[in-house]
Order: C-alpha cells, then sequence, then structure tokens
C-alpha cells in the first residue's frame, strides 16, 4: 500500500507539474515533429507504449523503462513520414548496475526539397514562374539528448531526460524579412531549446499488470523571428497486461503463446484529450503481430505491424515494422526498427 501511494503521489506530481500548459490551441507549438515518435513496435499498437518501453527504446517514450536494461541495447528506426519528410532515430542503454542505466538518443528530420520564392522584382513579375527564385532549400531538425534512470524497488522505477533539439527553417543563418507592413528586418530562420522528460514505471504485483506515466518536451518557449510558441508537452498514462500467457489475466499457459493488450490516456498541450489503445500476440518469443487504434485524432487512426526476434550468441536481434493511416489525403506513414540486445 505504501509504494501504491508513492506512485499516486508521483503521477499527480507530475500532471500538476504540468496542468498549467494543457491550455494553448490545436496547432499553437512549435517543433512538431517531437509528435512523431519513433519505434516500429510502439507505433504498431497505436502509440499505446508508456508501459512497455524498455531498454533502449524507452529514452523516446518513457524515461524510466531505461532503468529495466540488463546489459546493453541499441535501436535504430527510419520513419518514412508524410510527403518528402524521412526521419531517423538511434538509441542506446546500458546499465550501470545498482548505480541505475544510462540511455542516450539522437533523432534526425529531413523535410525534403523545397523551392524558394520570393514577392520582390524580378521573381515576382515572371510570368512563367511567378515568385520563383529557382534557388532550393532543404529545413531540418535534430535532437540529442541523455537519460538517466533507477529502479527504486524491485517493482518501481523513475527516470529523467535532459534533451537539446535545434530547427532550421531555411538554410540561412538569417533572412530579411517584412515584420509587419512595409518594415523589414533581418531576423533568424532557426531555432534551439533544452526540454526535459520524466517518467515513473510500477509492476503492481499482480499477474502481469502495470502502469506507467510519463511528461516529455518540459521546457521554455521558443522563438523564431519575431515570436515565441511552446512546446510540444506531452503526457501519458498508461496501463497494460497479458491476457494470455505465463501470467495471464484471462488464460495462463506455458508461455509459447502470449496476448497482450496496453491502453493510454494521452494530453498534449495543443489538443484535446486522445487515447491509445494497442494488442500484442507473441509466439515463441520469437514471431509477433501487432494492432493499435489512436482515437480522438484528425487523421490518424489504425495501426499494424510485426516484429522478429532472433538470438545469435550472446546478441538477441529484433526487427520490426509498423503501419499507420493518416487518413484519404494523407496516405500512411510507414517505420523500421533495427535492435540489438546483448544479453
Amino acid at each position: 500500500m505504501k509504494i501504491f501511494r508513492r506512485i499516486v503521489w508521483w503521477v499527480s506530481a507530475i500532471y500538476m507539474t504540468t496542468f498549467v500548459a494543457f491550455g494553448q490551441k490545436v496547432g499553437s507549438t512549435s517543433m512538431q515533429f517531437l509528435h512523431v515518435m519513433p519505434c516500429a513496435r510502439a507505433t504498431a499498437l497505436g502509440d499505446a507504449y508508456s508501459v512497455w518501453a524498455s531498454g533502449a527504446e524507452a529514452v523516446f517514450w518513457n524515461p524510466s523503462g531505461v532503468a529495466l536494461v540488463q546489459n546493453q541495447e541499441l535501436s535504430s528506426t527510419y520513419i518514412d513520414w508524410l510527403f518528402d519528410t524521412r526521419q531517423g532515430a538511434l538509441s542506446y542503454a546500458v546499465s550501470l548496475g545498482n548505480m541505475g542505466a544510462i540511455g542516450t538518443q539522437i533523432q534526425y528530420v529531413d523535410f525534403g526539397e523545397f523551392q524558394e520564392t520570393s514577392a520582390a522584382s524580378p521573381y515576382i513579375k515572371d510570368p512563367d514562374a511567378p515568385g520563383i527564385t529557382g534557388r532550393t532549400f532543404r529545413p531540418f531538425s535534430y535532437l540529442v539528448g541523455v537519460t538517466y534512470a533507477r529502479s527504486l524497488t524491485d517493482r518501481f522505477s523513475t527516470g529523467l531526460s535532459v534533451k537539446y533539439a535545434h530547427e532550421s527553417l531555411f538554410d540561412g543563418q538569417m533572412v530579411n524579412a517584412m515584420v509587419s507592413q512595409g518594415v523589414y528586418e533581418n531576423v533568424k530562420t532557426w531555432t534551439d531549446g533544452i526540454m526535459f522528460d520524466f517518467g515513473v514505471r510500477y509492476n503492481t504485483g499482480y499477474k502481469s499488470i502495470q502502469i506507467a506515466a510519463s511528461v516529455q518536451n518540459f521546457g521554455a518557449d521558443v522563438q523564431y523571428a519575431k515570436e515565441s510558441s511552446p512546446l510540444p508537452l506531452l503526457f501519458r498514462l498508461g496501463t497494460a497486461a497479458d491476457l494470455i500467457g505465463a501470467d495471464g489475466l484471462l488464460v495462463s499457459s506455458d508461455g509459447e503463446n502470449r496476448v497482450s493488450m496496453a491502453f493510454d490516456l494521452f494530453q498534449p498541450n495543443d489538443y484535446d484529450q486522445q487515447e491509445h489503445f494497442g494488442i500484442e500476440y507473441e509466439f515463441a518469443n520469437t514471431f509477433a503481430v501487432r494492432a493499435g487504434y489512436k482515437f480522438n485524432y484528425d487523421s490518424e487512426g489504425l495501426t499494424l505491424g510485426a516484429g522478429f526476434k532472433q538470438t545469435l550468441g550472446s546478441v538477441r536481434l529484433s526487427l520490426d515494422y509498423s503501419y499507420g493511416s493518416m487518413g484519404a489525403y494523407l496516405g500512411n506513414a510507414q517505420r523500421i526498427s533495427l535492435g540489438a540486445q546483448i544479453q
């Protein structure tokens, strides 16, 4: 009961710390790439991953899960996002024994090539390509971060991440832009910021039921040109359990067949509350199929995926794929993840 009260206190503290920020209007935050999450297994489960995020992947979802790394883990993800946007993510976690565990992450986003346009002469007067200068540019974003996590008991772990993010909207550092009617100034075309993630994870001890919570991207507003905007602050509260398995809620089996379910409440500061649901079937801890659904989204909804794991010597390799529907007009998003765990 004492541990349960501690969990309630931690979750309440996380939510109350970020409550004031959950009043922004839709689309009023900057650095929207922070909404695009890595890890094919997680996204195939409809982003219901606050509990199951562990080891190297946990740095992207819930830093407390880094404490579960046994030795060393490496994870990488390639994301084929909307239009020409591509995103890559790499993470690493290592156990420090009784001192906890450390994780690191790198993310990079390539938004593709854009044509430069201008309202100045002579470009605006070109009848064949009005406004087209003939030059191109490539916006990009990147993020680096470090995570520390520790198990405070055999059931309860907590973690903290510190991250630095940079986003550039144009090739040059500065551009001469009209900031008001007839007034031009040199303004910067990029922004950066420091942000923090915090999370907790608790194994209830009753069969396979676990709960977790995390807050991501807590930090000061960032500024492009003359105006500043908040970061996309994300709060997750989730639970997960095996329905069929060695500790299954419905059926207790020998462990060869496992069916698990996860559910997350998700509260961003730039949209209403959303819900994430995921279900996974795994055979012999080797092959898995997954499905999920994201509720109260404008375009996203159904997610699907599969994964394969194989041990080679002392290394456990994993390959995961996910597909996410983005609606009739935006198509779909696909992710491929590769992982290695040194046992």
